[in-house]
């Protein structure tokens, strides 16, 4: 039992400013997470056991953005204990929604929001994992598709590139029939420049698509915000449009700038 165990990928899994979501979607693979979970060591997981063996892990799975100095520094400790690093979810992918400070006095916040700010120490800007330390792979979505979780690691176990899809939300409503509702119906939606991963769930209940899975891949924001406008959008509500989830991502990020400016 013991030899086998060391043959095993040994995965830990890191929290930094989030809610928990991504990681509670491993949580919830429930079956799909059975059909891995003897083929790996699950060494590093406070959300979900009391056994915390030290590194160094095969793969580090880490949720949340970077919001204060001891985040910074202890995000290269995670990256040196490390071999692959992944990180999940709009957090730790694009700022997540604490992002938005980026764009305000964060300071100002903190004033107002507690009575002896001095004692909360927070860094100006929430920025994503990557931009402080090398990211083997990122995982999109708040929360993340646990289907797209179990793949990772079935791919990452046989040595493969994971079955990812960076494709936009608009092939998943063509592929299920879905009629589309900017054109039929004049509704706001992201869906065409949003990387696909929900299932396109807004747009079949009639909602426009808010853009949980972030940028698709080569993302045309520029005629987005064309079709947004031409849909009645001001210039202050396509700004707000890109300013959610995943707004610190470059694309979203330069969208809603541009926006803002216009």
């Amino acid at each position: 039992m013991s030899s086998d165990k060391k043959t095993k990928p040994r995965v830990a899994v890191f929290k930094f400013a989030s809610c928990d979501g991504c990681q509670l979607s491993l949580l919830d693979a429930e079956d799909e997470l059975l059909a891995v979970a003897g083929a790996i060591e699950i060494a590093f997981f406070p959300e979900a056991s009391r056994t915390m063996l030290k590194g160094p892990y095969d793969i580090g799975l880490v949720e949340g953005s970077i919001t204060t100095h001891h985040d910074a520094e202890r995000i290269q400790q995670v990256r040196r204990q490390c071999t692959v690093l992944v990180t999940i979810g709009a957090c730790a992918t694009a700022g997540g929604v604490q992002a938005l400070r980026n764009w305000a006095d964060s300071q100002e916040y903190v004033r107002t929001v507690y009575s002896q700010p001095d004692f909360i120490q927070t860094l100006k800007m929430s920025t994503p994992i990557a931009e402080h330390v090398p990211v083997d792979f990122e995982l999109r979505g708040c929360p993340i598709n646990k289907k797209h979780l179990i793949e990772l690691i079935a791919a990452m176990l046989i040595g493969r590139k994971p079955n990812i899809p960076t494709h936009s939300l608009c092939m998943k409503c063509k592929r299920s029939g879905n009629v589309c509702i900017a054109i039929a119906r004049g509704v706001p939606c992201l869906g065409p420049v949003t990387q696909s991963g929900c299932g396109a769930l807004c747009p079949r209940f009639g909602r426009g698509c808010y853009g949980c899975y972030g940028p698709m891949e080569s993302a045309n924001t520029a005629a987005m915000t064309t079709q947004l406008r031409l849909l009645g959008q001001s210039d202050e509500e396509i700004a707000r449009a890109f300013r959610s989830f995943n707004a610190w991502s470059w694309q979203f990020r330069q969208a809603s700038e541009d926006a803002e400016r216009a």
